[in-house]
């Protein structure tokens, strides 16, 4: 598409001026600018499309044949583009006031509720919707465009995304009141552990990633007793005595503190991890998105 000859918006709101008010002065005049600048722009518009609009005179300016005709085509021009700038805004307004959050379940479920909570207060504008599954399908949501943020559990960030710490949190080994490991004098030997069948979060999980990266010197890892694609049901099956398992602190915090659950001590097992913010390469956040990576990174009190 060829438009070396097409004047710029407002040379054309101008030319439609001059037309309306028959002067090149009360058109400056009406645009706030000078008569200079209105004539210099008039001059500039009739090379570009390289005829002449305006017949100039002693009693104002007009518009010539091909000016009028110019002139009518202007107008359709500029009621498209009044067009296509309240569709901007519409859809400008429209991602302001919505974001859409993918999480790991581990985020959805314990940390990002309050901050949600706090986004509400700031901005209760804004509308906030979740899709709450495994680090892996987090990565995968934000990289295709679907959500504007995700949250991360994983020890790596896929390539393609940039990430900021927002939180740290500990897996911890959690067994039933009454299993033989509650009875125990000794921590944990990774070992130990790694022999263990355990009633696990699925593969692609942070949870699941997470702990095979603590245990990968300590020799080959049992076959899982149960595979369970949230915290939640591993830690019924656990409570049920299914066997072991490894989870967040933040997912069994209750449970430990009611009874329900034990957690086990360890040793030689690096079970710290971080909790990621991510989003794409390149892309600056802005909007809500950028209000509720602040108020995931603000400091806990």
């Amino acid at each position: 598409m060829d438009l070396r000859h097409v004047p710029d918006l407002d040379s054309l709101v101008l030319l439609l001026e001059v037309a309306e008010t028959g002067s090149l002065g009360r058109a400056a005049a009406r645009h706030g600018v000078s008569q200079p600048a209105v004539s210099a722009r008039m001059r500039g518009l009739e090379g570009l499309v390289g005829f002449p609009v305006l017949a100039r005179g002693t009693r104002g300016s007009t518009l010539t044949p091909a000016g009028a005709l110019l002139a009518d085509w202007a107008r359709d021009v500029l009621d498209a583009a009044t067009v296509l700038e309240a569709g901007i805004a519409s859809l400008r307004a429209d991602r302001a006031g919505r974001l859409r959050v993918a999480a790991s379940l581990t985020v959805a479920e314990y940390l990002l509720p309050g901050w949600l909570v706090r986004l509400a207060a700031e901005h209760p504008e804004t509308a906030v919707s979740l899709d709450a599954t495994n680090s892996a399908g987090v990565a995968a949501t934000v990289l295709a465009g679907t959500a504007g943020l995700g949250f991360v559990e994983g020890p790596d960030v896929p390539a393609g995304l940039q990430d900021r710490v927002v939180a740290r949190d500990r897996l911890v080994v959690v067994v039933p009141p009454g299993h033989p490991w509650t009875r125990r004098r000794g921590p944990l030997e990774a070992a130990e552990l790694a022999g263990t069948r355990l009633v696990h979060r699925e593969p692609s999980s942070g949870t699941r990633t997470s702990l095979e990266l603590a245990l990968a010197g300590a020799g080959p890892m049992a076959t899982p007793l149960l595979e369970l694609s949230t915290s939640s049901a591993v830690r019924s099956a656990v409570e049920a005595g299914a066997g072991p398992a490894v989870l967040s602190d933040l997912a069994v915090r209750d449970d430990v503190a009611a009874g329900r659950l034990v957690v086990v001590r360890t040793r030689g097992l690096d079970l710290a991890r971080s909790l990621r913010a991510v989003w794409p390469v390149g892309q600056r956040l802005s909007g809500p998105a950028a209000d509720l990576l602040r108020i995931a990174a603000r400091p806990s009190r």
